[in-house]
């Protein structure tokens, strides 16, 4: 029982969503890719931030997020000695920027970046794909979580 007393006393605590040092963000993105969605949805559920899209001006939020469109990219970078791949790297990088809607810069122009390396073998195809998608959704999970911490460092 000594346990969760001890966790408490030494700061321990669950990561809480981030608090952000605007009220409201018009999100101006590229279609409604499955990174989107998870970026809609994590800005949702931070406390006392009300997220802004399409329907509605850009002008009536405090800063307007504007997200670049996702670029994968998949490089060979291992063969062997009979000229077979064995190794990718996966790279997924977004690019964004933060700005008041008179135009101001708050975050200029800044890419973000992920990669994975991962072996392939001929004989599983079929489960080095779903390893690649598995990849390329936490590449997309951590690039939404650093973006998310970028923003919450802004101070107005």
């Amino acid at each position: 029982m000594a346990g969760p007393a001890l966790l408490g006393a030494c700061g321990f605590q669950l990561r809480q969503p981030p608090e952000f040092g605007f009220g409201s963000v018009y999100l101006a993105v590229p279609g409604n890719s499955p990174l989107v969605a998870e970026l809609r949805r994590n800005l949702q559920s931070a406390r006392n931030l009300r997220v802004l899209d399409a329907g509605e001006p850009p002008q009536s939020a405090d800063v307007v997020l504007e997200l670049g469109p996702e670029r994968r990219l998949k490089t060979v970078v291992a063969r062997s000695s009979g000229g077979q791949i064995r190794e990718f790297q996966l790279r997924t990088i977004i690019s964004f920027n933060l700005r008041r809607p008179n135009g101001a810069t708050v975050i200029p122009p800044t890419e973000l970046s992920q990669h994975r390396d991962i072996s392939f073998n001929e004989s599983a195809v079929l489960s080095k794909e779903a390893e690649e998608n598995l990849l390329y959704r936490d590449m997309q999970a951590d690039l939404v979580q650093q973006l998310m911490r970028r923003l919450a460092a802004v101070k107005t």
